[in-house]
């Protein structure tokens, strides 16, 4: 399985020069004229946009400055006092981190991350196939081979050079070791040395995740299977939010599942602390498209678990659809999908909210909400869930404890064990899309063919 099939390989230490690492990066200055001649075009009525096509199909839509905007908020966030967990550790800790194995540049801005923890040597695994890409990793599948076991690895992209970029990359690492649960990826270790510049994640290795199953010829999940995997799903996220993490990224190729149906909710590298007793201001570049909730396409930065619930929603319809609900092309189309689907905000939410967008994105004409009229052939509990999770109003959306004791958990139907689900061939996103690829080439190959005859 994978997208990369060859020999294995063993992991290689990066030891490349930051301008070898990033051939592409812009220098300071140019990047400064960059910036400043965006905001001068953002000033007037031209705003220029980049499309992000991610690999699962869905669209982003981003202001060209996105990508450096994106990052100096991400970083700001877990570089700051706000978030509990993130430091540096006492200088002979540093050296005692320094001493057991850890990288100096690491262990100098992100101690708290690898506190207690020794690094794993690179030449002890190897690299089989790439299973998965990100903006900010690349995941393989491989083989611990002091255990004789297949893992996940996960190689994370970073600037060792840029202590906000180091801190941005640890944070999925804390968070990790603060959760656990059965319905949350585990981490098990980091691979990486003194005189390395990368490191590798080392995680559970699993055989499947939610957007390749869906995309199995022939696949449509029982009521009884979509229970399953929703129970495991709130399950998870009830234990990340008690436990004052939001992962602000739930969409189907980050939910996991192995060959005794188990669901794991993975890939935290959005993911941010928050304090629900205390309002902190987050960045709204958060969630893909097809699942972020509207509060975040109207550019909110306060927010708390409903981002997560909202998602989760998205979710929900789509098992039981067997595609997308809401899959917009761009943030406008996004939030234009929502309102005719879930209604429009009320004038009351318009005026207490003051969200920056608000102004551009009003609908001009109100919509009233159709969830039970557009999926009238779902269950009736279903739907009275979706249209919880899928409240405009993110007060309403409740709490993911409060979602497991509803009466689409209670009404039969009841959830099927995870044991009894089917077992299928391993697949994963990155499986449809060759699937994909694989039948539009030979479409190509028949076309040319006819043109011959």
């Amino acid at each position: 399985m994978g997208c990369i099939v060859g020999k294995p390989s063993a992991i290689k230490d990066s030891r490349e020069s930051p301008r070898e690492r990033f051939p592409n990066k812009e220098s300071a200055e140019a990047r400064g004229q960059r910036l400043n001649s965006l905001r001068r075009e953002e000033s007037g009525d031209v705003k220029v946009v980049l499309i992000d096509r991610k690999a699962n199909s869905s669209v982003r839509v981003y202001d060209e400055d996105y990508k450096f905007e994106k990052e100096k908020r991400e970083r700001s966030e877990v570089g700051g006092v706000n978030h509990p967990g993130m430091g540096s550790v006492p200088k002979a800790s540093e050296g005692e981190q320094v001493a057991a194995g850890w990288p100096s540049w690491l262990a100098a801005v992100a101690g708290e991350a690898i506190k207690g923890w020794i690094p794993r040597r690179a030449d002890t695994f190897e690299k089989l196939d790439k299973i998965g890409q990100g903006t900010y990793s690349n995941v393989y599948k491989g083989r611990d081979v002091t255990r004789g076991k297949i893992v996940a690895l996960k190689k994370v992209r970073f600037d060792h050079l840029d202590p906000e970029s180091v801190k941005f990359m640890a944070r999925e690492i804390l968070v990790l070791r603060r959760l656990d649960h059965p319905n949350i990826i585990k981490l098990e270790g980091l691979v990486t040395s003194r005189k390395s510049f990368s490191l590798y994640l080392v995680l559970e290795y699993m055989e499947h995740d939610l957007t390749g199953l869906a995309a199995l010829p022939g696949c449509k999940f029982t009521e009884p299977q979509v229970k399953c995997y929703m129970k495991q799903l709130l399950s998870g996220l009830d234990h990340c939010h008690s436990h004052g993490v939001l992962h602000r990224d739930i969409k189907g190729s980050n939910l996991l599942i192995d060959n005794n149906g188990i669901l794991k909710i993975a890939d935290f590298g959005l993911a941010s602390f928050f304090d629900p007793h205390r309002s902190l201001s987050m960045t709204s570049r958060v969630v893909t498209l097809w699942y972020r909730p509207p509060e975040l396409l109207l550019g909110a930065t306060h927010y708390g678990v409903s981002v997560d619930l909202w998602s989760a929603g998205c979710i929900l319809g789509e098992l039981y659809a067997g595609k997308p609900i809401m899959p917009g092309r761009t943030e406008v189309e996004q939030l234009h999908r929502i309102f005719k689907l879930c209604g429009s905000p009320s004038e009351d939410f318009w005026r207490k909210s003051k969200l920056p967008h608000s102004a551009v994105f009003k609908p001009q004409q109100p919509y009233r909400c159709c969830v039970a009229e557009t999926f009238k052939d779902f269950p009736a509990a279903t739907v009275g869930l979706m249209e919880t999770l899928l409240s405009i109003d993110p007060a309403h959306r409740g709490t993911a404890a409060a979602a497991l004791k509803s009466e689409f958990f209670t009404t039969k139907p009841l959830a099927c064990d995870p044991s009894s689900l089917p077992k299928y061939p391993p697949s994963k996103e990155i499986d449809a899309k060759l699937r994909e690829e694989e039948v539009r080439r030979c479409i190509i190959l028949v076309d040319r063919h006819s043109c011959y005859e």
